[in-house]
């Protein structure tokens, strides 16, 4: 009898590898009337790797809780995901005769249950498949399982990992989520062969690890005896989504962009300036964080952008497109607002965006097999995501150095929907203005006389702009001079035209006060920017304004958000009086002379009339 228990002890440490652990020390024999438990810690194998502090290579997993690995893994233990067991099979002692030889050895029974059958057909075993079959119940070496189990993952771990999931969330137990340690634990198991299946994950998880099997109590690692309490070390990949918002004017005039719908480069960049009434584009791009499993689905993908309070949406024109390729060139799916993929909130009160992934827009995430078929991966796993929008500048704009920032923040989850991350990123839109100080040489002068036009020389037309308080804001253009505004200077005798980009300018003086002389050309004005400092949140570089009038540098003032310059008539030449009064009287002698002539020529007749 001893010699069988032997064996015995010899068989279940050949199939080992079965949970690919060992166990703990105990009594050769199984004691039938004790429970098993079940200890799972959880670490992110990524950046430990990473760091250095994993080595795949040299870990031998025994089945014994091990303080070495968790003293070295502590600081990567992941909390939030859930496992949940299943138990399959008996561990049953199998007594035969082949070759003439008595043979003992160890089987698992599947009893044909659907549970059962749903376990056997996920890693594509039948009855067929079993050692043997007895009273309907089919028996099967850890061999069996183990090759099999190995080959569903390696042939489509995607679909072996949905249906084992499946399986084990019909009549299984879900563990509580692991702790801040990464650790959770199951106790008083039934002893048996059990199915072990990661079903809910954090945010940061991109791959739940391979399901597999485990018996309890196994054998440890000498064969010699058994353990009732198993430790296992699972791994995770972990990963996280990356998100960049940009902007560009809409017009494609100025040579910044060529308008491209599809070009991602085409103009767009973390900073832009713009005139008050310009359109902008926004595009938001987000790589989709890796999707294996059912258990590390996308359960939120939501993105919240909020303006500044001078920029305004506008409203029913988000795009949302999905591509193969970080460049945005393989195109695979386009969604736009009517298709019920996703959601537009506007909050008017603070200025922003919602756009939210609805549960058929997460499905098509998920689940697609567009992209992978045959693959770990599955939906739009490590795809990009385009979002596309416009806004328009409004006269709320703050000017100059004191940009206008826009902010977008992605919120995820998982399949463990109280744990979720955010990502931020932001573009920044620069507007500017001028001021111009209208004075008479001679202190005298109706300004209201006074009329200019402001010609955007880089654009090749005019503006238009509202007078509101005694100051203009830009707020559209024109290529028609007769439709451009005509500037008044105010009381004090000042033209401030707020919300200019950063272009060149040409303002010329239309009218002027009766006897003052014009200006003979048109006063050049230029705005531009350069590189200057760095945004905290989103890294890119801000920018700083300089101008010049007519060439010469000019001190913009307010934060270099206005452009200065004083316009000054003088009084025209006056021609002198005595040539208005020598006309006059030129005049009258042409008419008196005149006069003359007739008296002359009447007399004449008279005269001629007597003879």
């Amino acid at each position: 009898m001893k010699k069988i228990h032997r064996v015995l002890a010899m068989l279940m440490a050949a199939i080992m590898a079965l949970s690919r652990i060992t166990t703990a020390f105990a009594e050769p024999t199984i004691d039938p009337a004790k429970n098993a438990s079940l200890s799972i810690y959880k670490y992110d194998i990524t950046k430990a790797g990473n760091d250095g502090a994993w080595d795949a290579e040299s870990y031998v997993s025994t089945g014994l809780h091990d303080d070495a690995v968790i003293d070295k893994l502590a600081k990567y233990a992941i909390q939030g995901v859930e496992f949940t067991y299943l138990r399959v099979a008996d561990i049953t002692m199998n007594n035969e005769v082949l070759d003439g030889q008595r043979t003992v050895g160890v089987l698992y029974g599947f009893d044909g249950s659907e549970r059962s059958n749903t376990v056997l057909s996920a890693i594509g075993l039948t009855a067929a498949d079993a050692h043997k079959t007895d009273n309907g119940i089919d028996y099967f070496t850890s061999d069996m399982l183990n090759n099999k189990l190995a080959a569903a993952l390696a042939a489509n771990a995607t679909s072996a990992k949905n249906a084992l999931e499946t399986a084990v969330k019909s009549g299984g137990v879900a563990m509580s989520e692991t702790d801040a340690t990464g650790h959770t634990s199951a106790s008083d198991m039934e002893q048996g062969l059990y199915l072990i299946v990661e079903t809910r994950v954090p945010e940061n998880v991109t791959s739940t690890c391979n399901p597999f099997f485990v018996s309890l109590p196994m054998t440890t690692i000498d064969g010699a005896a058994w353990n009732y309490d198993v430790t296992v070390y699972p791994k995770n990949q972990t990963g996280n989504p990356d998100l960049e918002k940009t902007v560009r004017e809409a017009k494609n005039s100025t040579g910044k962009n060529n308008g491209s719908l599809t070009d991602i480069t085409d103009g767009y960049a973390h900073t832009a300036t713009a005139s008050v009434g310009d359109t902008v584009d926004y595009q938001i791009i987000s790589t989709l964080p890796t999707i294996t499993s059912k258990a590390s689905s996308l359960s939120e993908y939501t993105y919240v952008d909020t303006m500044s309070k001078g920029i305004k949406y506008n409203k029913n024109d988000v795009v949302i497109e999905f591509f193969r390729d970080a460049g945005c060139t393989d195109k695979i799916a386009t969604w736009d607002e009517s298709s019920g993929k996703f959601t537009v909130g506007y909050d008017d009160a603070v200025n922003t965006m919602t756009i939210r992934m609805t549960d058929t827009g997460l499905s098509e995430i998920n689940e697609a097999t567009t992209v992978y078929t045959d693959s770990v991966k599955r939906g739009y796993s490590d795809c990009t995501m385009r979002l596309t929008y416009a806004a328009a500048l409004t006269a709320d704009a703050k000017m100059g150095d004191t940009d206008n920032p826009n902010e977008v923040e992605l919120t995820w989850r998982r399949t463990n929907n109280t744990y979720f991350d955010t990502l931020k990123d932001c573009c920044h839109v620069y507007t500017y203005g001028v001021d111009v100080l209208k004075r008479f040489s001679d202190n005298g002068g109706n300004m209201k006389n006074v009329k200019f036009r402001l010609h955007n020389d880089t654009d090749d037309c005019y503006i238009i702009a509202d007078l509101k308080d005694g100051i203009y804001y830009a707020k559209g253009i024109t290529s028609k001079k007769s439709d451009a505004t005509t500037f008044i200077p105010n009381s004090s005798g000042h033209i401030v035209v707020k919300g200019l980009e950063d272009d060149t300018y040409s303002l010329t003086e239309i009218a002027t006060d009766k006897g003052y002389v014009l200006l003979r050309d048109a006063v050049k004005i230029v705005i531009k920017t350069a590189e200057n400092g760095q945004c905290e949140k989103c890294s890119a570089t801000l920018l700083i304004a300089a101008a010049t009038v007519n060439s010469k540098d000019a001190s913009m003032t307010d934060g270099n958000a206005i452009v200065p310059l004083t316009v000054i008539n003088n009084p025209g030449f006056d021609l002198p009086k005595t040539g208005g009064y020598g006309v006059w009287m030129y005049t009258v002698g042409g008419v008196l002379l005149l006069g003359a002539a007739a008296f002359i020529a009447v007399k004449s007749r008279k005269h001629k009339s007597e003879k």
